[in-house]
Parts: structure tokens; C-alpha cells; sequence
């Protein structure tokens, strides 16, 4: 929770960006002092799957994003209900979020 005497930021988000980008496979890695996140599409019957996006975070930033996702995870499933797991990490650590 935020502290009152943080100031407010204002984030602006154009209409491009607003659109997203669709991913179903994400693959993290890390150096000392950085994390990599590659966020991909794959396709059925495509072997190939190039990378949409990538988040280059401090290591701070990575665990505080970590935190935020559990959290949010959390207040998401106690609303909506629990989140079902079926799918097999991928290739280089990274997790195939879609069908195989």
C-alpha cells in the first residue's frame, strides 16, 4: 500500500501501446545485474516463435514485479476463483503460457 506522503505519478499511456502485444510464452534470464523478459507468440504448427517484446528490469525491479503478480494473482483467484496449472515449463527456463 502506497504511503501518503508519496507523491502521485501520473502514467500516460498512448493508443498503440494501449493495444497490447498477445504472448503465450515468456522466457526469463538473467545476468548479475539484470532480468530479461521475452514475451513470444507461438503458434500451432509453427516452429518458430519470435519475440514480441522485451523487459529488461534491475533485479530490485523483478522481485518487486514478482510480489505484485502474486498479490494481484491472489485477490484475482479469492474474486474469481482458483487458476488452474497444466502446462510445461519450455525451452531455457521460460513458461509455455498456451498450447503446445
Amino acid at each position: 500500500m502506497a504511503n501518503e506522503n508519496q507523491q502521485r505519478m501520473e502514467v500516460e499511456l498512448d493508443a498503440e501501446v494501449a493495444q497490447g502485444k498477445y504472448s503465450n510464452l515468456a522466457i526469463i534470464s538473467h545476468s548479475p545485474s539484470e532480468f530479461v523478459l521475452d514475451f513470444a507468440a507461438v503458434l500451432p504448427g509453427v516452429q518458430k516463435a519470435k519475440v514480441k517484446s522485451r523487459i529488461i528490469l534491475t533485479p530490485e525491479h523483478a522481485k518487486a514485479l514478482m510480489l505484485s503478480l502474486q498479490e494481484n494473482v491472489a485477490r484475482y483467484e479469492r474474486n474469481v476463483g482458483e487458476i488452474k496449472l497444466n502446462k510445461a515449463r519450455g525451452p531455457q527456463g521460460g513458461f509455455n503460457m498456451g498450447q503446445a
